[in-house]
């Protein structure tokens, strides 16, 4: 039981519940939540590309442990591996099966899904190996990945897929601001990466605005908005006024977590609030688990 819970807290749980927030905001975006029983109908697909997500994530997290466990040894001591709770061998087993595992559920929803999950796959391992080492190409590598999670939810609709896919550029965006801010999280930083950040997050969310008001629901869509500029910009302001990193640990903490009512937007923007409201439910969740578990 105690291996099991070390194992757990590998895989950070608080983030894999964003990582399905992400599909469901594509799924919505795929018109599958247009009607009820068009909803119904995709059930089974729904269901296999969140648990895909999940499993490609926290795949994802675990081999960002296993490159890491010499610079954790210093670091991190406390995490699964240098602590000596899992071995390496077995962190590497590990991730490998929740790799596979989330490839093949992809792939049993459909081609297109089953390359999109290998493609998170080889850009999740890209980073974890080199891309976070480059301070340029690291937070793009890592937005690619949320990127592509975006469009694994919209490939159950292949029409949909090929329609959209260009706003994987907004999560792209995004999670390129955080890895920017994430810079400082152990030592402190600067304030510049904290402000590139602030204006990344501006523009992510004038992006979203943009097309809640192409799709007439601009008003709908500040439900969820407003609450996310608040969650992501409190702790940021904090952390540029005092740069040091506990308060930049806070501020990348929110911005993933706050990754759900971004997710929930999308999905009040292109589907109905329904979607929306379920996307929400996860925020509670996710806030629950970080309380527990470590966010990254």
């Amino acid at each position: 039981m105690k291996k099991a819970f070390v194992y757990l807290r590998m895989v950070r749980p608080a983030n894999v519940v964003t990582s399905v927030a992400d599909v469901l905001a594509g799924v919505a975006i795929s018109g599958a939540f247009a009607y009820r029983f068009l909803a119904i109908s995709y059930l089974h697909q729904i269901v296999l590309l969140c648990l895909s997500t999940a499993c490609l994530y926290a795949g994802g997290i675990v081999y960002n442990d296993v490159f890491d466990a010499d610079l954790d040894a210093i670091e991190r001591p406390e995490r699964a591996i240098p602590s000596g709770a899992i071995s390496l061998a077995q962190a590497k087993q590990f991730g490998f099966l929740l790799l596979v595992i989330g490839i093949t559920l992809a792939g049993i929803c459909g081609e297109e899904s089953g390359f999109v999950a290998i493609g998170i796959t080889f850009f999740a391992l890209l980073y974890d190996k080199w891309g976070k080492h480059n301070n340029l190409l690291g937070p793009l590598n890592m937005g690619i990945c949320r990127g592509l999670n975006l469009l694994l939810g919209m490939s159950i609709v292949s029409i949909s897929l090929h329609e959209w896919y260009l706003l994987g550029i907004v999560p792209i965006i995004y999670i390129y601001s955080i890895t920017m801010i994430s810079r400082g999280e152990v030592h402190g930083s600067n304030r510049q990466n904290l402000y590139i950040g602030s204006i990344l997050y501006t523009i992510v969310i004038g992006a979203i605005l943009y097309f809640a008001n192409l799709t007439g629901r601009l008003l709908l869509s500040l439900i969820f908005i407003i609450p996310f500029a608040v969650m992501i910009f409190r702790p940021l302001i904090k952390a540029i006024q005092n740069p040091i990193g506990k308060n930049i640990g806070a501020a990348v903490k929110a911005g993933v977590i706050s990754l759900i009512l971004m997710d929930a937007a999308w999905a009040v923007t292109f589907s109905t609030w329904i979607p929306a409201l379920v996307i929400a439910c996860l925020l509670p969740i996710s806030i629950w688990l970080a309380k527990i578990f470590a966010v990254t």
